[in-house]
């Protein structure tokens, strides 16, 4: 049978010009008008699990230690029971509310530890030729100081600085958190500036430097965007720029930022500072309710000649029962 205009339903995929090949998803990639849309898991860590989800939970494994942590997505019921939770468990975080996400530092909450355990202790990211050292604490806030689901960009971040194969490539790196991408810029040789409004996640980010026994990234303790805006009047350029920026947050001087009225900014300033050759952009969001297309968009408006990947971070579950973490884009130059 044919497949003319008259006989396809308006649930089809050939709708619309648009091929989705359903059979695909097996190989956690959909074909969306000629862009491949992504599904991307970390697949190199040996020292964390996503042991199981649900009822707004998620139970994960950290080396030795596992802890049960607030997770706005994950809205199904949990596959292991409360009791069998609370057995595996080393450490719980509870807060008032669920509808924070990911970076709010002004939760309500705490932790309260079912066996004994370390406040701080140290894993490991191995990825080829880069052994990635990094600290964890358990902090007020529910944070370990890492973000399991960004080994995917550590991978892509130490693989195209080493294929470049060219000295002192110069790295950008905004709301830069504890460090690990900047660490992993450095490792590759990069020239690396760490940007964040936190001068805790600074102080970390430079433990997590001296840790793997590299020196001298540049630590900015600011607001991203006016980061940028300096940047860009003073005609700087960087090889690469990576941004996690939050939905919401405050900078050093009280400055005001959120995702939806700030970002189209932030990706303009930045595609005046990327160099046109040897480069690389990164844009991950945690957002609940964006789609990768919000990210796709904003950077076609100002990223002409790219080639993007894009698409969703997931972590694989124990369970069967995978769990979103934000979107992604990328591309190089």
């Amino acid at each position: 049978m044919g497949t003319s205009k008259s006989s396809i339903s308006p649930f089809s995929p050939w709708r619309r010009g648009r091929r989705i090949f359903r059979g695909a998803l097996n190989s956690q990639t959909i074909l969306l008008n000629h862009d491949l849309m992504k599904l991307l898991s970390p697949t190199s860590w040996t020292e964390y699990e996503l042991l199981d989800s649900g009822n707004f939970e998620k139970l994960e494994r950290f080396g030795k230690h596992i802890l049960i942590r607030p997770e706005p997505q994950a809205i199904w019921e949990k596959s292991l029971s409360h009791d069998e939770w609370l057995t595996l468990a080393h450490a719980h975080f509870t807060r008032e509310q669920k509808d924070n996400f990911r970076f709010g530092e002004d939760i309500k909450g705490g932790w309260k530890k079912y066996k004994a355990m370390p406040d701080s202790w140290d894993m490991t990211y191995h990825y080829g030729k880069l052994k990635l050292k990094l600290r964890l604490a358990l902090t007020n806030f529910g944070h370990v100081g890492m973000f399991p689901e960004q080994g995917q960009n550590w991978n892509f971040i130490f693989d195209t600085i080493n294929q470049w194969n060219i000295p002192d490539a110069r790295i950008l790196n905004l709301f830069a958190y504890t460090g690990a991408a900047s660490v992993v810029a450095k490792a590759a040789g990069a020239d690396v500036t760490h940007v964040d409004a936190s001068r805790p996640g600074l102080n970390w980010a430079n433990q997590n430097m001296q840790a793997n026994q590299l020196s001298d990234i540049r630590w900015v303790h600011e607001d991203a965007l006016k980061f940028v805006k300096r940047e860009a009047k003073r005609g700087k350029k960087y090889n690469g720029i990576i941004m996690d920026p939050p939905p919401y947050g405050r900078g050093p001087e009280g400055e005001k930022w959120t995702l939806e009225e700030k970002l189209s900014e932030l990706l303009s300033l930045s595609s005046q500072l990327l160099e046109e050759k040897n480069a690389f952009l990164i844009l991950s969001m945690y957002a609940v309710g964006f789609s990768p297309l919000v990210g796709l968009n904003v950077a076609k408006t100002y990223f002409k000649n790219m080639e993007p990947e894009f698409g969703e971070f997931f972590l694989v579950s124990k369970q069967d029962k995978d769990l979103p973490m934000g979107t992604f884009l990328r591309f190089t130059y």
